[in-house]
């Protein structure tokens, strides 16, 4: 046994056998539903749902046949009264049978809703012609263990496939349930889909050593076996040999400008640098020589955020310090060494976690140099501690000690064989003054300054921008990014903050959430309560008038001024519009005016909205002070239905971020936000994504996040252990990506202009 390992005691196991509809399940199952006899009202929204007799029913003769639009959000809900026994199964799981009559692989998300509030969100993906028995794990240690890791391997050996974890942690009791809603996003393509025997059913019992022994000398998964797994140092040398060759070979796409343009299309106007201009209705980059640009790249090609915890922590509180005048967060710079005087104080903090690793080096190895500190996480089984990087240390047996200027070297080589023209945000800096690929900089506005919360903040809080000390940490942050730049023409624009909270418009108190709060504050402690006191008294002459617009019941102005709580959000909503507005209008004022004064030649890229937080009023600020607006959109496609708008505020546009991931041949826990079935699927549904924003009139780009496969134990920051790498932790390419990455960005300018 792993001397790490801390065993849990598993319940006894009392083996039931239920009888329930028209078949005999299994023992340890209670039949939810089998279509077989009367069901409940089935809503949809897109979808269409009726339950037919069919050959492929996996429990009686009938099934839930679903059939999908293509619209941007499909969904049918099963209504689920009390299962009877399911009090007497102990933890649980809740299955399903799912069969895919479709031509292409349909990613499913499975939302289950109970009684006492709580509920679950998971996802999984059915090939075409493929039937699965899909399982979200209900209660019992699998469900509410915290590991580091946003998904982990299966407890119990078995055939299912297990939905990946979508929302945190938690116990769903199975007595509760009272919906199972089925939805799929984006949809390119109508799809059906046949649904059969939703049970309950008894956890098996757990391999106590399903959280042990995960990762090898390599940072891969060591209990796996898959396409590009490495078994040595040889095996790993001969790879990086046959790639440099390879590459060396290469000539990369034909046609391209020094920029990466498109030197056979039409000559614009060459300003020395990067800028927009619309050119027979299609909006367009135009590079720094006037040829026309579209920026097809890979974000976050660097080093920062590629540790994982291994379960160490250092007593010393001097390894925690942070400098409170420091212009970037910890998970957008380089690891953190420990210092040789504090490395004495090291103890075990998380057995659970340092279980996980069969190897990890001593600090006088040769690959020691790969730990650094994590002074912070914003979720996890640890709040800081000791990380090691896998990735560094496996460049560093693959090139040897100068590995960080070989990496860079073979980095840009590989864009230009993939025919990339850029790499998108959060790039190493390194690559600034290379002068050998476009690039975009970024920086990030943190420091001491008042802070806002929308009640549901993804990331952090939100700055109080009508605080004084916001504005200098943005224009320190401008100023620290243009010394970093140097005025170079291979900068295209420039990204500042990233997915911050603005508002979700699910209703008023999700979309006004940030003004919500403001208005809380008391004026004296809020300079945001403060400069909203003095909008709405210029709009309203008396608090009476306020009282009568608003329906509340404030005694005076500075009865406001301490804290206002509304309860009527209706009455008050063109106000919070107003408000919201100016805070966004404020906002991307104080960066833009910034980036005007010292960067005057580079584009303002916006801040890379994530499409569940992008209230009207915020993409109108956006809109009136960015060069190009910025979106982050993890979906198949730019579903028109969603990004419709985009047309009517005619301005270029461009995506942040998007990927898909698989785990089937990985080695990962986690595929990511959208799931492929394997890497060919996966290579298949980037080019769909790459030519739905080609397609685009207004679009100028799309970046895939990210370059680097995460840890299979999760990164430090989050816990995120997804197969969303263009390379392997090994630093392998995936070889169906590279093919896919060449259909599209060889022939992309032809496209994009229509020939």
């Amino acid at each position: 046994m792993n001397k790490y390992f801390q065993p849990r005691v598993a319940a006894s196991l009392l083996a039931i056998a239920i009888l329930s509809g028209a078949a005999t399940l299994h023992a340890q199952e209670i039949l939810v539903d089998g279509f077989e006899g009367a069901s409940g009202t089935i809503h949809s929204s897109n979808a269409s749902a009726q339950i037919v007799t069919s050959g492929k029913a996996t429990q009686g003769k009938r099934v839930l046949d679903v059939h999908l639009s293509a619209h941007d959000e499909d969904s049918i809900t099963i209504p689920v009264s009390r299962p009877v026994g399911a009090d007497s199964l102990g933890d649980s799981n809740l299955a399903f049978d799912v069969t895919n009559l479709s031509q292409v692989s349909v990613q499913i998300f499975v939302s289950l809703r109970a009684a006492d509030g709580r509920s679950r969100q998971g996802m999984g993906v059915v090939g075409p012609g493929e039937t699965k028995t899909m399982y979200a794990v209900l209660s019992g240690y699998e469900a509410n263990v915290e590991t580091g890791m946003r998904e982990i391997p299966p407890a119990w050996k078995t055939s299912d496939t297990k939905l990946f974890g979508r929302n945190y942690l938690g116990t769903i009791d199975p007595t509760q349930l009272t919906s199972i809603t089925f939805e799929t996003h984006a949809n390119p393509s109508a799809r059906e889909i046949l649904i059969d025997n939703i049970r309950l059913r008894k956890n098996p019992p757990a391999d106590p050593f399903f959280l042990t022994d995960l990762v090898d000398r390599y940072g891969q998964a060591a209990k796996l076996e898959y396409p590009l797994k490495v078994h040595s140092d040889a095996e790993l040398l001969a790879a990086a040999k046959k790639e440099l060759a390879e590459l060396a070979a290469s000539k990369g796409p034909p046609g391209r400008s020094r920029f990466g343009g498109w030197a056979n299309g039409p000559k614009l106007k060459a300003t020395g640098y990067f800028r927009t201009e619309k050119v027979k209705g299609k909006w367009w980059l135009v590079d720094p020589d006037g040829y026309l640009f579209f920026s097809s790249g890979v974000a976050n090609v660097r080093m920062a955020n590629l540790g994982t915890m291994t379960g160490y922590d250092f007593s010393a509180p001097d390894v925690r310090k942070t400098d409170p005048e420091a212009l970037t967060p910890e998970d957008s710079i380089d690891i953190v060494p420990v210092a040789p005087q504090y490395r004495e104080s090291r103890f075990l903090a998380s057995p659970l976690r340092r279980s996980m690793f069969e190897w990890l080096p001593a600090y006088d190895d040769p690959l020691g140099d790969a730990y650094g500190y994590r002074r912070s996480a914003h979720r996890g089984a640890m709040e800081h501690g000791e990380i090691y990087s896998f990735y560094k240390a496996n460049l560093e047996r693959r090139y040897g000690a100068d590995y960080m200027a070989k990496w860079r070297e073979v980095t840009i080589e590989r864009m230009r064989d993939w025919g990339m023209t850029s790499f998108g945000n959060w790039v190493d800096p390194k690559f600034y003054q290379s002068d050998r690929i476009p690039y975009f900089a970024n920086g990030w506005i943190i420091g001491d300054y008042k802070t806002l919360s929308t009640g549901e903040d993804v990331w952090s809080p939100m700055p109080d921008v009508y605080d004084p000390e916001f504005k200098r940490r943005a224009r320190l942050t401008v100023e620290e990014i243009a010394r970093e730049v140097q005025g170079s023409p291979w900068c295209v624009g420039v990204f500042v903050d990233n997915e911050k909270s603005w508002g979700r418009n699910d209703n008023l108190q999700t979309h006004y959430g940030l003004i919500l709060d403001a208005l809380s504050k008391s004026s004296k402690d809020s300079p945001a309560k403060a400069h909203f006191t003095v909008m709405l008294k210029q709009r309203y002459k008396s608090v009476a008038a306020l009282n009568a617009k608003w329906k509340t019941h404030f005694a005076s102005w500075d009865a406001f001024a301490v804290g206002a709580k509304l309860t009527d959000l209706e009455a008050a909503r063109e106000d919070l519009s107003l408000m919201l507005s100016d805070y966004g209008e404020t906002y991307f004022a104080t960066v833009s005016s910034e980036l005007k004064r010292v960067m005057p030649h580079h584009l303002y890229m916006g801040v890379r909205m994530a499409q569940w937080g992008m209230p009207e009023e915020i993409i109108r600020a956006a809109l009136k002070h960015s060069d190009v607006l910025s979106f982050n959109n993890y979906k198949e496609v730019m579903h028109p239905e969603a990004w419709g708008f985009l047309a009517k505020l005619d301005k270029p546009t461009i995506i942040g971020e998007f990927h898909i991931g698989s785990t089937s041949d990985t080695g990962l826990y986690h595929p990511g936000i959208v799931e492929a079935t394997d890497q060919k699927d996966r290579a298949r549904m980037y080019e769909q994504y790459m030519n739905s924003v080609i397609d685009n009139p207004v679009m100028v780009g799309a970046h895939w996040f990210q370059y680097v496969d995460d840890n299979v134990t999760g990164r430090a920051y989050d816990g995120e252990n997804y197969n969303v790498g263009w390379v392997t932790n090994t630093d392998r390419p995936y070889p169906e990506m590279v093919e896919a990455a060449k259909r599209v960005n060889y022939g992309l300018y032809q496209r994009r202009y229509g020939k």
